[in-house]
């Protein structure tokens, strides 16, 4: 039986990096929610993978870059604005994920890329803080749980 790519062990350590933050804030933490996060479930940190990339090949050794999706969701609860909970998680969320660039060693790097800011007026006014990361790693060209 083989072990988990490297793949799996970066976003299970990215998962690890943010639920402490997470959870000092009263947040909770979900990886690719299949339905919507309920109200009760906010402030939520939700990680979704979102691509791949293959950056450089060397004989047996594959450079790849890994694009990873965090999103802070928060509700409006008076006086505090969703807009400001969601910047609050987020901005936690970051620093504790940068705290430890290589994961443990299993990256070689994780570079901020973009931020968006995304405002629904639903049942409840609700904010949503997407920020996206590179996670540049490398494995084995024969083998994914290996790293390069």
């Amino acid at each position: 039986m083989t072990g988990n790519s490297i793949r799996e062990q970066i976003l299970l350590a990215v998962l690890a990096a943010v639920r402490p933050v997470a959870e000092q804030l009263g947040a909770t933490v979900h990886r690719s929610p299949t339905v919507a996060i309920g109200r009760e479930l906010c402030p939520t940190l939700v990680v979704f993978p979102e691509g791949e990339a293959i950056t450089e090949r060397n004989n047996d050794r594959v450079a790849r870059e890994l694009t990873v999706r965090i999103v802070a969701l928060a509700r409006a609860i008076p006086p505090v604005a969703p807009e400001t909970e969601a910047d609050r998680l987020l901005t936690a969320a970051h620093a504790a994920l940068m705290a430890n660039a290589n994961l443990g060693g299993l990256a070689l790097g994780i570079r901020e890329q973009e931020c968006e800011w995304e405002v629904e007026d639903a049942d409840a006014v609700a904010a949503a803080l997407p920020a996206r990361y590179a996670i540049s790693y490398r494995t084995l060209a024969r083998d994914l749980t290996q790293p390069g």
